[in-house]
């Protein structure tokens, strides 16, 4: 856990993390909140903190008496919310540096290749 960031933040994090990558499905069970709060050693208030965050998202749904579950079509909604995030966070303000110090963005592309190739 990051001690810098709310614990019921990496919570709900975590389990988006597990559905981009597939760990979680689409109509597949998530974690209890008791589960939740054993494995990482915190309150299950807290653990219900992040998952409700999902919840309010569309990402979770709950079936009565069963527990929460993966919506369908919430893999494509947290690719897409993650991207917007990317690009917000990340390739606009490298952008406006490279703009800045006067690199083209193909100075900018072949930089990039090449940081990928090593």
């Amino acid at each position: 856990m990051d001690e810098s960031r709310p614990i019921f933040v990496q919570i709900a994090e975590q389990i988006e993390n597990d559905i981009i990558g597939g760990a979680l499905a689409e109509e597949t069970q998530v974690p209890s909140t008791n589960e939740f709060a054993a494995f990482y050693r915190i309150n299950p208030a807290t653990a219900l903190k992040g998952v409700n965050l999902l919840v309010d998202e569309g990402i979770l749904y709950k079936k009565r008496g069963i527990g929460m579950f993966v919506a369908d079509g919430a893999q494509g909604r947290l690719v897409t919310k993650r991207r917007d995030q990317f690009r917000a966070e990340f390739v606009r303000p490298l952008l406006m540096e490279a703009a800045k110090l006067g690199i083209t963005s193909t100075q900018l592309s072949d930089m990039i290749r090449k940081e990928e190739q090593q």
